[in-house]
């Protein structure tokens, strides 16, 4: 398990990288992937290296929605496998992020 963050050139897009199973053992290292930056920009969460995710791990990602603005946030789950997107289906997380 990994989780890795980076800021675009412009300072615009924060993309955190999760690899391995994104689940409670996960969550100091991924809070503090975005805690720190800036309301209101971009987010992109890179599940393509994910191979699991449990309800903890859902719970994180809604942590991080409020932490980017709620309801206004622009936060976009990209690389998911069959795997994930059922999970996600199934928690009605399309209606919450972008999913691609």
């Amino acid at each position: 398990m990994s989780v890795t963050s980076e800021r675009s050139a412009d300072g615009q897009q924060l993309t955190i990288t999760i690899s391995g199973r994104f689940d409670f053992s996960t969550h100091q290292d991924f809070r503090g992937a975005y805690e720190k930056e800036a309301k209101g920009q971009r987010i992109v969460v890179d599940l393509s290296g994910t191979s699991y995710l449990d309800s903890s791990a859902l719970g994180m990602l809604l942590l991080l929605r409020d932490h980017a603005g709620g309801e206004r946030a622009d936060v976009e789950l990209v690389g998911c496998n069959a795997d994930v997107i059922k999970i996600l289906t199934i928690s009605n997380f399309a209606k919450l992020f972008k999913i691609a």
